[in-house]
């Protein structure tokens, strides 16, 4: 058994449901500590986070990454427990296998291997691994990156082990993700009988106007990097339940994921404009969940393209597609940051699964990337 499997089938047999950690990142700093890292527990209420330096100076390269897994879903939909790993078929089943116990595994791996050929090497390493990344993300990386600016602390380069690729490892690497703005709006109607509607106000009549208009704008086209901008409404909620009872209320979820062609300011500010005319009773709460990056060709992405290349032979995407990631919240340090992880097909699934042999492979990348970017 590869040392990369096996730390993997160790991490996986933790139940570390987010927010729990359940002792990985001991098991982490326990063997990040065994060659010469520096960790620091950095707990924010219920969220464990640490973060692990070796070296000195720079420039530091760091590996990002959660310990924290989504819930099961229904067990008996899984053909194994799925906190007890299991190799089937080439295949490592469990709970975090892909997202992202594997990635979390490499990364140690690697650094253990990169460490062994080359004590000296210039610059640092450093660790940056939460348990809130499936949460809410509220306590994890963002507070530790808060901390880290306090220090001082200026991160170069990152990589996040999230899984990025869609068909083989390496054939797709994020460089950058849509921002994200979530609004919560309230229109107020006014209740009563359905056989008097004069006598009441239907907030849902009311407010369809305003929410046909909002789902037909044409936000910006996006750009080389980026789809155009897209609004999306995902809950609805009014009434009262019964069939003769014209609501008092509405409620309406609505989501953007934005390109780097517009900000969150521009887009409060369109909505709102709109709602102004259409002289709603309403209010209208907002949370931003991450602002959009991007990193551009350079020596992060070409060191990780060409370490994909020698060790796989695939030829690398760059793309900007999907959700949001911890990312969001290391690159405003000025950090060039990529995502670089495993098949992302069984992602939250039942029988979620990575390949052993992607495991080892992806061991190998950061460990090169690392000869590329630390080695004088």
């Amino acid at each position: 058994m590869s040392e990369t499997l096996e730390l993997a089938k160790d991490l996986i047999s933790r139940a570390s449901v987010t927010p729990e950690d359940a002792g990985c990142q001991t098991l982490m700093c326990a063997r990040l500590q065994a060659i010469g890292f520096d960790c620091t527990s950095l707990p924010f209420e219920e969220v464990s986070n640490f973060w692990a330096t070796r070296g000195s100076g720079g420039p530091l390269l760091i590996f990002a990454g959660h310990t924290d897994v989504v819930p099961t879903g229904p067990l008996d939909e899984w053909n194994t427990d799925p906190f007890t790993p299991v190799v089937r078929n080439g295949m490592l089943y469990g709970r975090g296998a892909a997202d992202m116990k594997g990635s979390l595994a490499a990364m140690v791996t690697a650094c253990e291997a990169f460490v062994a050929q080359h004590p000296d090497h210039t610059g640092s390493i450093g660790f940056l691994i939460t348990s809130d990344e499936e949460g809410p993300s509220v306590n994890g990386t963002v507070k530790v990156v808060e901390h880290l600016q306090q220090q001082g602390i200026h991160v170069d380069w990152c990589l996040v082990g999230e899984p990025s690729s869609s068909e083989q490892l390496g054939d797709v690497i994020k460089n950058g993700r849509r921002g994200s703005l979530n609004g919560r709006l309230r229109v107020q109607g006014k209740q009563g009988h359905v056989a008097y509607p004069q006598l009441a106000a239907n907030p849902i009549h009311l407010a369809a106007p305003l929410l046909a208009e909002l789902a037909a704008l044409e936000w910006d086209q996006g750009n080389d990097h980026f789809p155009p901008t897209s609004f999306q409404i995902s809950n609805i909620n009014s009434g009262t339940g019964a069939e003769n009872v014209i609501p008092g209320s509405l409620e309406v979820q609505f989501n953007l994921r934005y390109s780097t062609e517009l900000s969150d300011t521009d887009i409060r500010q369109r909505i709102h404009a709109v709602l102004n005319r259409h002289n709603l009773d309403h209010t209208l709460d907002w949370r931003l969940s991450g602002k959009p990056f991007l990193t551009p060709a350079g020596e992060l992405v070409d060191a990780a393209r060409e370490s994909i290349r020698e060790i796989t032979g695939v030829r690398t995407e760059l793309s900007t597609s999907g959700g949001t990631s911890d990312g969001r919240f290391i690159a405003p340090m000025g950090a060039q940051v990529l995502e670089l992880g495993p098949v992302n097909a069984t992602i939250h699934q039942v029988n979620e699964c990575v390949s052993v042999q992607a495991l080892d492979q992806l061991a190998d990348i950061y460990r090169r990337i690392l000869e590329k970017l630390l080695i004088a």
